[in-house]
C-alpha cells in the first residue's frame, strides 16, 4: 500500500493558484501544501525569467498538527510561465516538488507547473458534458427514408451488423443513413444521460459514412437532411440552453473536393497550391491515403479560405443560421506539418482568432493521441483530446484479460498495468500538460476511432469504475453515443454501431443511470469541475484520490477488484454516490471498508483548510 497525503503538493487548482490566467507582467500568490512531519525547513519557487532561473522564498502562512501551508509570490514576465519548488530539510537534504511529484534529484523543466497568460476555455467548454454524436449511426428521422442511397455506398439495414475489417472495401461504404433530424429528435435521451455539449462528427459531403473526406466544405451533406436540418439541430440544442461543436479536418480534404478536383484539373488554378504537389503529379496526402490529400498552410491563399477571418471554413458555419459554438478540430496534431515544415501554431491561433471575433465564448479542441503539451500554449487550441493522459491509463488498469482490443496503431494489444504504474502515469502526464490544459482537455473512454470501453473492461463493473473516473478525473467527460447503455465494439470501426432505439434487451438500464447520476454530481460540485487533484492512496487495485476546491472538495475511491480496508487521515465523508459499502469516519481517520469486488464511491468533504 502507499498512503500519499503526507507528500508536499501543489497544482494550478483555485486552492493552490490565485489566478488561473494573470496578466503578462503582474505577480500571482502560490500555495504549497507540506506534511508537519517531515516540514521543509525553507520552501522557494523556482521559475524563469526570459529562460534564465530565478528564486523567490515562500513563507509559512498557516499550520496545524498535521499541515503547513506555505505561499510565495510568481512574477509573470513571460507569456507562459514554468515553475517548480526546492525544497530545503533540516538536515540539509533537497527536493524539487514539479507537477509529476517530489524527487531527491535534479531533473529536466519538462515536467514543471505552467501558469499561461492566455484566456482560459469558456466556461461552458470547461463545466459541461460531451456527447459524441456519429450521425450515420445514431438515428433516422422519417424523411430518410425517401432519399436515394448514394452511388458510392453500400445500404445497410439499421439492426445489420457493422463491417469493420480493414481489408473489406464496405468498411467505409456501409451506409445505415443516420441524419441531423434524428438526432434533434432524440435530444431528450441526450438530456438523460445528462449531457449539455453535442459533437457530431462531419456534417459535409463525402463519399464515405465517416465523412472525414470532404467533398466541399461549403454544404451540409443532403443525406443529412442538408443545410436546413443542421439550423434545426442547431437551434434545438440552443433552445435547451446547450451547445454544440463542429468537426472540421483542417489537414486534408477528400480526392473529390472541390478545390481539389480544380487542383488536378488546372496545374495554374489557385487550388493547386492548396496541396503539395510533387513534380510528378503525385501528392502527399494522411499517411499516405491517397484519398486524403494534405493541405498546404503555408499558402496565404488557403489561409485566407479555410481558417482566416468571417469568411473562411472556420468563420461560416460559427454565425447564424448555423451558430455552431466551437470546433473539434480532426488530425490537430499533424496540420501545418510536412517534414521541415511546422506552422501548426499558426493554424490553430488563426482558428482560434477567427472564432473569438465571431463569438463571444467558443470553444476549440484538438485531436491529438500522444503528447499533446508542446501544442497547448493557451494560445491555439484550449485542449486536445487526452487519449495519452487520460484513456490508455485506464484502459490499461481496466481492462479484461480477455479483450483483444489495441490502442491506436500499436501492433500489440491494451497492455495491463497495475494502479501504481497508472498513478505514476496520471501524475507524469499532469505535470506534462499542465493542470489548465488538463482540466479544459476531453476525458475519453472510447470514440469512433477506437474500442468500446465495455468490451475493453469486459463487465458492466469495471464499466461503471471507469465511468467514475471520467467524470471525476480533471478533464471535460466526453461520452461516444452508445456508451451510456453499454455497446460494445473491438475497434474504431466496430464501435460505429448503430443506435438499438427499438431494442431494449440491448439496453443496459443500470449503466444509464449510472451516467445520469455521474453527470448529476457533476454539474452540482464545483471540486468535480474545477478542483485540484491530490492523490490519497494507491496500490494496484485501487485508486482513493482527492479533488480539492475553496468551496468544497471530493474523495473519490476506485477499485477494480477485492481489497482490504484502507485508512486515510481525513474527516468525516458524506456519501453522494457508491456502488458498494461507503467510507466512514472511525476516530480521526476516514475509512475504507474492505471490498470483494470492483468500488466505485464518491464523497464529499470539506473544503481544505
Amino acid at each position: 500500500m502507499t498512503h500519499l497525503l503526507d507528500e508536499p503538493h501543489h497544482d494550478g487548482s483555485p486552492t493552490y493558484v490565485d489566478d488561473e490566467a494573470p496578466a503578462l507582467g503582474s505577480t500571482v500568490t502560490l500555495r504549497l501544501r507540506t506534511g508537519t512531519a517531515r516540514r521543509p525547513a525553507e520552501a522557494w519557487i523556482r521559475t524563469t525569467l526570459d529562460s534564465e532561473p530565478t528564486f523567490h522564498r515562500c513563507e509559512v502562512v498557516a499550520e496545524d498538527l498535521d499541515t503547513a501551508w506555505w505561499a510565495g509570490d510568481l512574477p509573470v514576465h513571460n507569456p507562459v510561465a514554468h515553475y517548480r519548488f526546492l525544497l530545503l530539510h533540516d538536515d540539509g537534504q533537497q527536493e524539487w516538488l514539479t507537477g509529476a511529484g517530489v524527487v531527491d534529484h535534479d531533473i529536466p523543466d519538462a515536467h514543471d507547473f505552467v501558469l499561461s497568460t492566455h484566456p482560459v476555455a469558456p466556461d461552458w467548454g470547461r463545466d459541461g458534458v460531451v456527447y459524441q454524436v456519429f450521425p450515420d449511426r445514431f438515428a433516422r428521422s422519417s424523411a430518410a427514408d425517401d432519399r436515394a442511397t448514394p452511388d458510392w455506398a453500400v445500404p445497410a439495414g439499421w439492426d445489420e451488423d457493422v463491417v469493420f475489417e480493414g481489408s473489406d472495401p464496405r468498411t467505409p461504404l456501409q451506409f445505415f443513413g443516420g441524419d441531423l433530424d434524428g438526432i434533434t429528435e432524440h435530444l431528450d435521451h441526450i438530456a438523460a444521460v445528462g449531457a449539455d455539449i453535442v459533437y457530431t462528427t462531419p456534417v459535409f459531403p463525402a463519399e464515405s459514412n465517416h465523412r472525414y473526406n470532404a467533398s466541399t466544405f461549403e454544404t451540409v451533406d443532403p443525406l443529412l437532411g442538408g443545410d436546413d436540418a443542421y439550423e434545426r439541430l442547431s437551434s434545438a440544442v440552443h433552445q435547451r440552453g446547450w451547445r454544440i461543436l463542429g468537426d472540421l479536418t483542417t489537414n486534408h480534404t477528400g480526392d473529390t473536393h472541390e478545390w481539389f478536383r480544380r487542383a488536378v484539373t488546372h496545374a495554374s488554378s489557385p487550388e493547386r497550391d492548396y496541396y503539395y504537389f510533387r513534380p510528378d503529379g503525385s501528392y502527399e496526402s494522411w499517411m499516405g491515403h491517397h484519398t486524403l490529400p494534405k493541405l498546404d498552410h503555408t499558402n496565404p491563399e488557403l489561409r485566407t479560405a479555410f481558417v482566416e477571418g468571417p469568411e473562411s471554413i472556420v468563420g461560416r458555419w460559427l454565425q447564424p443560421p448555423y451558430d455552431v459554438d466551437g470546433w473539434r478540430i480532426d488530425v490537430a496534431n499533424m496540420t501545418g506539418r510536412l517534414g521541415a515544415i511546422d506552422v501548426n501554431h499558426d493554424v490553430a491561433r488563426a482558428v482560434r482568432r477567427t472564432a473569438e471575433a465571431l463569438r463571444p465564448d467558443p470553444l476549440v479542441i484538438g485531436e491529438h493521441n500522444h503528447d499533446a503539451s508542446l501544442d497547448l500554449p493557451g494560445d491555439g487550441w484550449h485542449g486536445s483530446m487526452n487519449y495519452s493522459g487520460f484513456s490508455w491509463p485506464v484502459w490499461e488498469w481496466l481492462r479484461s484479460a480477455d479483450t483483444e482490443a489495441r490502442s491506436f496503431g500499436t501492433p500489440v494489444p491494451i497492455p495491463m498495468r497495475g494502479g501504481r504504474q497508472v498513478h505514476a502515469s496520471m501524475r507524469a502526464w499532469l505535470g506534462r500538460l499542465g493542470f489548465r490544459n488538463l482540466s479544459t482537455s476531453w476525458n475519453i473512454l472510447g470514440s469512433h476511432d477506437s474500442a468500446r470501453i465495455r468490451t475493453i473492461t469486459g463487465s458492466a463493473d469495471l464499466h461503471h469504475v471507469a465511468a467514475g473516473l471520467q467524470f471525476t478525473l480533471p478533464g471535460v467527460p466526453m461520452v461516444f453515443a452508445g456508451d451510456e447503455i453499454g455497446l460494445e465494439g473491438v475497434l474504431g470501426e466496430d464501435s460505429r454501431r448503430t443506435m438499438p432505439w427499438d431494442r431494449p434487451d440491448l439496453w443496459d438500464r443500470s449503466t444509464l443511470s449510472v451516467y445520469a447520476t455521474l453527470a448529476a454530481l457533476r454539474h452540482e460540485h464545483v471540486a468535480l469541475r474545477r478542483g485540484g487533484l491530490r492523490w490519497a492512496h494507491v496500490d494496484d487495485d485501487s485508486l482513493v484520490f482527492l479533488r480539492e476546491h475553496p468551496h468544497g472538495s471530493v474523495l473519490v475511491t476506485a477499485r477494480r477488484a477485492a481489497g482490504p480496508e484502507i485508512r486515510l487521515p481525513l474527516p468525516a465523508p458524506t456519501s453522494l454516490f457508491s456502488t458498494a459499502t461507503t467510507p466512514y469516519a472511525h476516530g480521526d481517520h476516514l475509512v475504507v471498508p474492505a471490498s470483494d469486488g470492483p468500488v466505485l464511491s464518491i464523497d464529499a468533504l470539506p473544503a481544505p483548510r
